[in-house]
């Protein structure tokens, strides 16, 4: 039970930061501390914040703008959604959002990438830290997003010589024939979320160009098998999709010099009736081998509009009150 005894502290901007940036322009930031704390009174006075209300309350609220006022100062924008985020931070855990919310990842083409929610952090720190990383979670977590980016910075800063991304076909099926126009055209559909993010971090005119070059290289997962992969940042994008014995073929291309960065939601299975998710097995063999780590987003990561997340959690709530054998049926 939330103690009732009432508190008061107030805030001052520091010296040297205009006020506006931390009150946000028509006073945005104000208005979104006001939702997350709706039994606080806030108080406005040129440089200073006054909070009153409940202790606990006035406590964390205070932390909070602490934080934000130290992401005002590294020169992170504060926006509506980035409070939001922030408040779940310091509500959640002792983490301090000036951490997550101002690690630069990559800038490009006029704005700087960084993760905006504490899973996305460690999953970043992870690929950071490992050879191997697995990125699980539902869609809009950023999963191949911030893959991307790393792999891009990887290979400004000469870590890698090249990038290889690579995702299965699998739901072109036996129709791929079917298709119009030559290979490539045909599986074009299927890469193309992985062109969508390059674009947003690799000026457009350079990518043919690099392409050509083999720096850059985006093929269908059947086009890794009998090959192995040196001083190449590696990204295998909707991996559930994968048969045991592809996501096996595809870890065992990992050569000198490179780091993988494996992506699925586990819950969007679409292989044939009986075919096992490769990175649904995985899960279970490759726990506890050092410079291997698995990095799970939930709902709480989706960095897409709210409604998202929450059509995660009430699919969720919806798939745990089925009979498991009517969720194994479906997700295969």
């Amino acid at each position: 039970m939330m103690s009732t005894e009432q508190r008061t502290e107030t805030i001052e901007i520091p010296d040297g930061l205009d006020p506006i940036t931390v009150f946000g322009l028509r006073d945005d930031v104000l208005h979104s501390i006001e939702r997350g704390f709706p039994s606080l009174r806030l108080g406005v006075r040129e440089r200073a914040i006054t909070l009153e209300g409940p202790g606990p309350e006035v406590v964390t609220a205070t932390h909070l703008l602490q934080e934000l006022i130290e992401i005002a100062r590294q020169g992170t924008p504060l926006t509506s959604d980035a409070v939001d985020r922030a408040i779940t931070m310091v509500r959640a855990s002792a983490t301090r959002p000036s951490e997550v919310l101002t690690t630069d990842i990559v800038s490009a083409r006029g704005r700087t990438i960084r993760p905006k929610t504490l899973g996305q952090k460690a999953y970043v720190d992870a690929i950071d830290h490992n050879t191997i990383v697995f990125g699980i979670g539902p869609a809009g977590t950023g999963k191949t997003y911030l893959a991307m980016a790393k792999a891009v910075v990887a290979l400004q800063t000469r870590q890698v010589n090249r990038i290889v991304l690579t995702r299965p076909a699998v739901e072109a099926g036996e129709s791929l024939g079917f298709l119009p126009g030559s290979l490539n055209d045909k599986i074009d559909p299927y890469l193309r979320p992985l062109y969508d993010a390059l674009h947003d971090m690799v000026d457009p005119d350079s990518i043919p160009s690099l392409m050509a070059a083999g720096t850059i290289e985006v093929a269908p997962l059947a086009y890794m098998r009998g090959r192995t992969l040196n001083d190449a940042f590696i990204i295998l994008d909707e991996a559930q999709n994968t048969s045991a014995q592809q996501m096996k073929m595809f870890l065992t291309r990992l050569g000198f010099n490179s780091t993988a960065v494996v992506t699925g939601d586990i819950s969007q299975v679409d292989l044939p009736s009986g075919t096992q998710s490769g990175l649904r097995l995985v899960q279970e063999i490759l726990p506890g081998i050092e410079g291997i780590e698995f990095a799970y987003l939930t709902s709480q990561d989706v960095v897409r509009h709210r409604l998202v997340s929450d059509i995660i959690d009430a699919y969720e709530r919806f798939d745990q009150t089925r009979p498991a054998a009517s969720r194994k049926g479906a997700r295969r």
